[in-house]
């Protein structure tokens, strides 16, 4: 079994704190960020950056449905890692100051793919599609920052 990965990122116009600040509020701000592949969310635990514990399923297709039971932590400032219980799937989130008042948020998710030809397509279809999901999670973001300021 191949890592899979998808990376997706977006300039936004707020210091790295701001943007920090509204990424780990998993409480208010992240159901806002969530797109329509997105259901059932909740939190579990904290809800605030590192100790979190969310629950949501993600509809990636038609036919892939992902119960994820995410824990959260933060190993550094600036990031946030999303680690799934229930698989392999492990979602970092980054945010970077990049000048006065601009910041740079990354998201880079990685899991193990399945083997044989439905791990190709995988391999291939997968991360563009992750990518797209979380192009409009990054503008939702992005508007979430503007209205805080």
């Amino acid at each position: 079994m191949a890592e899979v990965k998808a990376v997706a990122e977006r300039e936004i116009a707020a210091p790295a704190e701001r943007v920090h600040a509204v990424l780990a509020d998993y409480t208010t701000s992240r159901p806002k960020m969530l797109t329509a592949h997105y259901s059932e969310y909740e939190v579990r635990a904290g809800g605030t950056g590192e100790g979190t514990q969310v629950r949501w399923k993600l509809q990636a297709t038609s036919k892939r449905v992902r119960d994820c039971l995410i824990e959260v932590t933060e190993p550094e400032r600036g990031t946030l890692v999303e680690r799934d219980a229930n698989s392999t799937m492990v979602a970092t989130w980054k945010v970077a100051q990049t000048g006065d008042a601009r910041s740079i948020v990354s998201i880079t998710t990685t899991w193990r793919g399945a083997g044989g030809i439905g791990g190709f397509f995988e391999r291939t279809f997968a991360p563009g599609g992750l990518r797209k999901i979380y192009d409009e999670m990054l503008g939702k973001l992005d508007d979430l920052v503007a209205a805080a300021a």
